[in-house]
Formats: structure tokens, sequence, C-alpha cells
């Protein structure tokens, strides 16, 4: 049994359990972070002293943060040979665009858009910082777009943990109220995911808790 800590609103635990979900795997989650409070303690310092969600405990193991170590734990343990190849050099196509989508895509969007169309008062948004980072994040978007304009899934064939590390932002991408590029393959990436059980259960989910009025 996994024991997750982490609210489920948070963009970098809805990245772990859409995996979870994919992965079939049972888990038990704590809500920790935000109005539930909980980092400051000395409790949740023994289990990750950076104070930061998610961290995982699969059974009696040590727990393991940071959202990409999760996911490559996930991954290598429970996942198939599709989902994280045995063969280092298939493992690596997957990695690096993995790595790639966590650099470039989750960090180019969670705090310079989300939280500043999001989690900011109105009065105090920089629209001109705002649309620079979207044309920003849209120059790697476009990569994406060529990526997949010639197969499903972002390195293959199938999901991988490279669709975890992209894809779990695609939905706050395509909800908030941004002016966007249209990128046709990438939007038609989107819409399968969104057909995904796990996807629509661990990362369709309404973030007004987060919203500044």
């Amino acid at each position: 049994m996994l024991t997750i800590w982490g609210r489920k609103t948070s963009s970098n635990v809805q990245a772990l359990m859409w995996c979870v979900g994919e992965l079939d795997l049972p888990y038990q989650r704590h809500d920790i972070g935000h109005h539930f409070g909980g980092l400051d303690t000395d409790t949740f310092a023994a289990l990750n002293p950076n104070r930061t969600i998610p961290v995982l405990q699969d059974g009696v193991a040590a727990p393991i943060w940071e959202t990409g170590a999760i996911l490559r734990y996930l991954a290598a343990r429970y996942g198939d040979d599709g989902f994280w190849p045995s063969d280092p050099g298939r493992r690596a196509e997957i990695d690096k665009w993995a790595e790639w989508a966590k650099l470039n895509i989750a960090m180019g969007f969670t705090v310079p858009i989300f939280w500043h169309v999001v989690r900011t008062a109105p009065d105090q948004r920089d629209a001109k910082a705002i649309r620079n980072a979207i044309d920003s994040l849209e120059q790697y978007l476009t990569i994406a777009e060529a990526q997949l304009a010639k197969q499903p899934f972002l390195a293959g064939q199938a999901l991988s943990q490279a669709d975890i590390q992209f894809g779990h932002i695609l939905f706050r991408y395509y909800n908030i109220e941004i002016d966007r590029r249209t990128l046709p393959a990438l939007s038609a990436y989107y819409d399968r995911l969104t057909q995904r059980p796990a996807y629509r259960e661990h990362v369709m989910i309404s973030y007004d808790e987060l919203r500044v009025v």
C-alpha cells in the first residue's frame, strides 16, 4: 500500500496520482498543504525536510520526495516495459522527454502563468509579464506539437512516464483564461488524455479553491 502526502489540487501531486492511477496501485492519500496546513510540523519535516509535497512511502521503505524521483521510482518498480523500459537507450528516450517537460513546461507554466492568472488578484496581475510567459511556454509547446504530429504520445506509441510529466499541465493550460496558440496535434493529444479514467479522476480537478478574486 502506498501512502501519499499532498493535497489533490497540487499539480505535482496530480502528476503523482495520475501515475498511480495508470499503474492501478492501491494507495492512501493525506491532504496536506495550502489551507490544510501541516507542512510546518515536525512530523512532516521528518518525512521531507524541505516541507514540500508530494511525499510517497511504499510500505516500510524510506519516504521519497521530489516529484520526478517519485515518478521514476513508481515507473521502475511497477511500470511495464513500455512505460519505463529496462533497456537504457529506450529508457533514456522517455526520460529525456520527461525531464524536458518538467523543466520547460511545468516550470514554465505553473508559477509564471498559472500563479499570475489564477493565484494573483486581478488588480495585481502584470498582463505583459503573463503574455511574455505564455509566448515563452508556447515556444516549447511547438516542439511537442512537432513530436505529437508524428506519434500519439510524447515519447512513442504508448503512454509513458514522459506523458505524466507533460500531460498533467495541459488541463490547466487549456482551462485558464488566456489566449492560446493554435496547436492542433497538441490539442488532439490533450483530447486523448481526457478520455483516460485516471487523468479525469486525478488531473481534471477544480482549482477554484486556489483562485484569488
